[in-house]
């Protein structure tokens, strides 16, 4: 049973991919349709359209196995082996930097969103108190 819910939960993500690399055709817009598709599954589980929980499982699953889905973009890099020969330090340089933003920038939106966590708790907990004590 757990084997059909994650290949339907990654088919239901599989469509947000669809969709979003049809906008992408359609409007001739400069971004992948991947990442338009990622948007729009965001924005969804935002309004809450339906709930995390029916991905929740089978995106799981792929993240499971992602540094497996990096393998061919890797190998396709070596086809360009001596487009990037001879410039070995500026690839590192680059590397360390760009990880550097990633990391201060991935730090700072998990603490924003910690915080949003929290004052949202305490704000549910503040109404829970307040109609309990009016009962």
């Amino acid at each position: 049973m757990k084997v059909i819910t994650i290949v339907l939960q990654i088919g239901f993500l599989y469509v947000f991919y669809i969709t979003g690399s049809l906008l992408q055709r359609l409007f001739h817009l400069p971004i992948p349709g991947s990442i338009i598709g990622l948007f729009l599954l965001f924005i969804v589980l935002l309004l809450k359209v339906f709930p995390a929980t029916w991905i929740e499982t089978g995106s799981a699953f792929l993240l499971d196995y992602l540094s497996l889905l990096f393998v061919p973009a890797t190998t396709g890099v070596m086809n360009y082996f001596d487009l990037f020969a001879g410039h070995t330090i500026w690839l590192f340089i680059i590397t360390m930097i760009s990880t550097l933003i990633v990391m201060i920038f991935s730090g700072h939106t998990s603490r924003l969103l910690a915080r949003y966590r929290e004052k949202r708790r305490e704000g549910t907990e503040c109404q829970q108190s307040l109609s309990e004590s009016s009962l």
